[in-house]
């Protein structure tokens, strides 16, 4: 099964179109998202001008082969790192399909062709054994019990899928006290502790049937957040089921507990990006600088993690500045997120995120960027500075 990955294709032809859609019939496509467009390269640079690139991109072309590359290269002045190409030419030309490749497009098919060539294709890229994870996992952690990890990560994970449009899953890893639930009304009969105790029977399709759809392109593994029981687990005890999600998903959101165990240790070493969320005083100044100390010396030669404040502002309290802060942890300031009461507090009680209960809210863009950030995306215009234009750059990348 090809995971849960979001396809735009742009064509020249009505039967190009009628070939790409006709590939949704087939049962392994039965998790993705496609639409087609018209217009081409040119389409697509237009497009992608003012809107998220999406996993991949199927490109229709009638361009001479001399002029396919350069063409490409303007469009991937508009495209993200992550997002993997596939051109559907009409020149059946080996030379051709050697220098798109070498360039770095990641398949390269002759038309007339048939859905079940391009969804072989598409499975090659995204499911086949030994392709690369189509996820990326984030973990949010707070500094101090309290601080607002939970809350930031929820509405960070709402940021992305609403923005990118692509299938976000949060896992709720505080088994005792976890509000992933809450926080998107829901109460289903299945989460995280299912797939924790499925163990070697844990695959893609159970995994399927144990997460609970929160909104469009959010998904939960909520926390079952009773004390019938004590949670202890073991070092690696949640590693499959994160490497599953991230085989799965494209976004994986990881909302651990204020804690500080093996478990925890582990996951905040391995994931590919960690977010730590602290309020702005001298308790959690010291937790954070000993949380970013020891996952530095833990991910060497990883990103190191990043800071967002939370309740900056609150009236009367003694604060340490946000510039201060973040220095003396020596740990980037993503955010600084405004303390607002009634806001946060309303969201809470009604089980919604930020942005259904106060869309126009600034705090709302400060949650797109923390999203944008961690996700590894950037403005276009900031794409086209940093890659220079190379389409080898550009498109190189997720295939090593």
């Amino acid at each position: 099964m090809i995971p849960r990955i979001t396809i735009q294709a742009f064509c020249e032809h009505s039967q190009t179109a009628s070939m790409v859609e006709s590939g949704l019939t087939d049962r392994r496509m039965s998790k993705v998202a496609l639409t087609t467009h018209n217009g081409g390269i040119e389409g697509a640079i237009e497009t992608y001008r003012s809107n998220p690139t999406p996993n991949l991109i199927i490109i229709e072309t009638t361009l001479p082969p001399g002029e396919i590359t350069r063409a490409l290269e303007r469009l991937a002045e508009v495209c993200d790192a992550a997002t993997r190409l596939i051109v559907l030419g009409h020149v059946n030309d080996v030379v051709l399909y050697r220098e798109l490749i070498r360039s770095g497009v990641s398949e390269y098919l002759v038309l007339p062709s048939t859905p079940q060539v391009l969804v072989e294709a598409i499975s090659d890229l995204f499911a086949a054994e030994g392709a690369a994870p189509v996820g990326r996992t984030i973990g949010f952690v707070s500094a101090k019990g309290g601080a607002g990890g939970s809350t930031v990560a929820h509405n960070v994970a709402w940021a992305i899928s609403q923005y990118l449009r692509q299938d976000v899953l949060i896992l709720d890893m505080d088994f005792a006290f976890g509000t992933a639930g809450l926080d998107f009304n829901q109460d289903p009969p299945h989460g995280l502790a299912d797939a924790i105790s499925a163990s070697q029977k844990m695959d893609g399709v159970l995994l399927d049937r144990l997460m609970s759809r929160a909104a469009s392109h959010v998904n939960l593994l909520t926390a079952p957040a009773t004390l019938e029981r004590t949670y202890d687990f073991e070092e690696r005890e949640f590693e499959e089921v994160v490497e599953l999600a991230q085989k799965t998903t494209p976004v994986v959101i990881l909302d651990i507990p204020h804690y500080w165990g093996a478990w925890v240790r582990h996951t905040l070493a391995t994931v590919d990006e960690v977010v730590l969320v602290a309020e702005p005083d001298l308790a959690n100044l010291r937790n954070a600088k000993n949380i970013v100390d020891t996952l530095k010396s833990l991910r060497p030669g990883e990103a190191a993690p990043e800071l967002v404040l939370n309740r900056v502002g609150v009236p009367k309290r003694p604060e340490i500045s946000p510039a201060e802060f973040s220095s003396s942890i020596a740990c980037r300031l993503l955010a600084q997120l405004p303390f607002d009461a009634a806001v946060f507090g309303a969201a809470a009680n009604n089980g919604q995120m930020i942005a259904e209960v106060a869309s126009s809210h600034k705090i709302n863009e400060q949650f797109h960027a923390i999203g944008m950030h961690v996700t590894g995306r950037s403005a276009p215009e900031t794409a086209a500075r940093s890659q220079g234009g190379r389409l080898s750059t550009l498109f190189r990348r997720k295939r090593a």
